[in-house]
């Protein structure tokens, strides 16, 4: 018998990744599905980063209250001056924000976000994705990115999308 040439073994098959939904952010606004805007709520992407990237762009700066940049910021003066980077004005203070945009549920969230704390709206950070946001947290401390839900998911009090 003559031998037998050795025949290249085929490539393993590789399975297409299976396309999943995002798993829901947990938190209070989420239990009300009918909560949820219509289409044509969504933010404008560009403007979201730009406002994100210019936040996290100060992380390591001081916070110091009624700073407003560029050196230090207070938490609603950040969120200002990032949303400002992107073309868009917001009023000077957290509560004044709060009527700046579109209201959204918790489980809608997107980069770019405001979240609003405690029941006086009285700090505000820029949401960052994955359940992060980026704030100046308190006069002494420094800009960070940190959980949303540092301070328990009830001190959440709202979400607002800039417009």
């Amino acid at each position: 018998p003559l031998p037998t040439t050795p025949q290249p073994t085929p490539p393993p098959q590789v399975a297409a990744p299976v396309p999943t939904a995002a798993a829901p952010v947990p938190g209070a606004f989420a239990a009300d599905p009918g909560a949820f805007l219509q289409p044509g709520v969504a933010a404008e992407p560009g403007k979201a980063m730009k406002a994100l990237t210019f936040a996290r762009e100060q992380i390591g700066r001081p916070c110091v209250w009624g700073a407003t940049g560029p050196g230090a910021y207070d938490c609603s003066s950040l969120t200002q001056a990032a949303w400002r980077a992107a073309g868009v004005t917001l009023p000077r203070s957290a509560p004044e924000q709060t009527l700046a945009g579109t209201p959204m549920t918790l489980a809608a969230i997107e980069p770019g976000d405001l979240v609003f704390f405690f029941d006086d709206d009285s700090h505000v950070g820029i949401y960052a994705g994955g359940g992060t946001m980026v704030h100046a947290p308190s006069p002494g401390a420094l800009i960070r990115e940190e959980s949303i839900y540092n301070a328990g998911e009830s001190a959440i009090h709202r979400v607002i999308r800039p417009s």
